[in-house]
């Protein structure tokens, strides 16, 4: 009987473990791919759902470091040359948000949450 009841608390442990990963899982933000190569924001144009939070995966191709930069966003972030770097942002009203390359102010884009 004991090991009976320390394999039946064995699996209520593991269910609850996968439970719990699994509603992490679901509870992610969403990322949202962004690439800084030849000078320019790819895709320059980023649409969100409005009212959700979500992360920015910002990738410098680019053999010099970069500055996403959003005074709409009071975001500034210097993404390294060659790196990848992950910025959380707080879920947006329904709007357009504009960002740059501080470092190259030509590199513009901008986030249309809907």
């Amino acid at each position: 009987m004991r090991s009976s009841f320390k394999r039946l608390i064995a699996c209520v442990v593991v269910g609850l473990v996968s439970v719990a990963g699994a509603v992490s899982a679901a509870d992610a933000p969403p990322e949202i791919p962004l690439t800084i190569d030849k000078n320019q924001f790819q895709p320059n144009e980023v649409k969100v759902k409005a009212n959700t939070p979500f992360v920015l995966v910002i990738t410098n191709k680019s053999a010099k470091a970069a500055e996403f930069e959003s005074k709409d966003l009071r975001v500034e972030k210097v993404v390294p040359a060659g790196k990848t770097l992950n910025v959380r942002i707080r879920a947006l009203k329904p709007g357009t948000y504009s960002f740059l390359d501080d470092f190259n102010q030509q590199a513009t884009g901008r986030i249309v949450a809907e």
